[in-house]
């Protein structure tokens, strides 16, 4: 067993090291992802593994591909939080160095990309006109959670509640959800029950949390829900429920309720997800990023955002 003192020896690049073999499977995958020769992957993890005073790295016979150990596991987990903490300092130096001026990362998903952000960033820009906001788009919420952990992000547009992690949250607003159908689907004037539901083709996303725990909810009171497809692209989804696929539980924010082959009925029973805008809790945060949380919550506490 390695003594403290030599866990002293242990530098971020045999840390970055071992991180890139588990992502990449191989020493030579790893060494091109950071730019190293191979031999010096394999000198970094050798240096690792004497600090540590263990095996970290199990190579297969000829060397093709690699796993992990045991110990090569726990260490990985606490390489990849120091790994996120470096990224989020650079992140903090670089918000700190541009002032008032430069780029604002914001997390979003479509929902947001298509109903909040075209009417929060005419008014920010104009405010802020040497800020250029760079949406980050991902299916669903939890990734964008991550991106701000990483400092991949300065702040995201998320789904409450929070899992666990570094994060500050600001509610924004409940968006409930509905049932939406065909216009001329026979639940299109009727009060939705859960026999409805049961008896219903359902089109829904396939990385939604929030949609999970409906569906968990929907099992405990013994509707097992039977989804015909399911895509992550809301105009999808919608599209499908036009041409009478099937019905879709989706959130306020996700329905063009332009569209005139669809008609959307209440879901009693269901809570609606919960908005909210999450931030690094530790990190430096520009006075262009606070203008944006504050612009977003004065915009959501607007009831008419819905009917865009």
């Amino acid at each position: 067993m390695a003594n403290d003192h030599s866990w002293l020896g242990i530098e971020l690049r045999h840390l970055a090291a071992l991180d890139a073999i588990a992502r990449e499977g191989s020493f030579r995958r790893a060494a091109a992802k950071l730019g190293y020769v191979q031999s010096a992957i394999s000198q970094q993890i050798a240096a690792l593994e004497r600090a540590v005073g263990q095996r970290l790295i199990e190579r297969s016979r000829g060397g093709s591909t690699v796993r992990l150990t045991e110990a090569g596991e726990l260490v990985l987990q606490h390489a990849e939080a120091i790994l996120a903490r470096l990224q989020a300092a650079q992140a903090d130096v670089a918000a700190l160095t541009d002032g008032l001026t430069g780029e604002l990362r914001v997390g979003i998903t479509q929902s947001i990309g298509v109903r909040v952000l075209p009417r929060l960033l005419p008014a920010f820009a104009a405010a802020w006109p040497d800020v250029r906001v760079r949406p980050i788009e991902a299916a669903a919420d939890l990734p964008l959670y991550e991106a701000v952990e990483r400092g991949e992000v300065d702040l995201s547009f998320v789904e409450l509640p929070s899992p666990p992690g570094p994060y500050e949250t600001f509610e924004l607003m409940p968006d409930p959800f509905v049932l939406v159908v065909r216009r001329d689907s026979p639940l299109a004037d009727k009060q939705i029950t859960l026999d409805d539901l049961a008896a219903t083709p359902l089109i829904g996303h396939t990385e939604c949390r929030t949609l999970r725990r409906i569906e968990g909810e929907l099992q405990a009171r013994g509707v097992e829900p039977d989804f015909a497809f399911r895509s992550d692209v809301n105009a999808t989804i919608q599209a499908l429920v036009g041409a009478g696929v099937g019905a879709a539980i989706l959130p306020e924010l996700a329905i063009d309720h332009a569209d005139p082959l669809i008609t959307t009925r209440p879901l009693p029973g269901i809570p609606p997800r919960v908005l909210a805008v999450a931030r690094h809790r530790d990190r430096y945060h520009s006075p262009a990023a606070q203008a944006l949380v504050d612009a977003a919550l004065q915009l959501c506490a607007k009831p008419q955002l819905v009917a865009v």
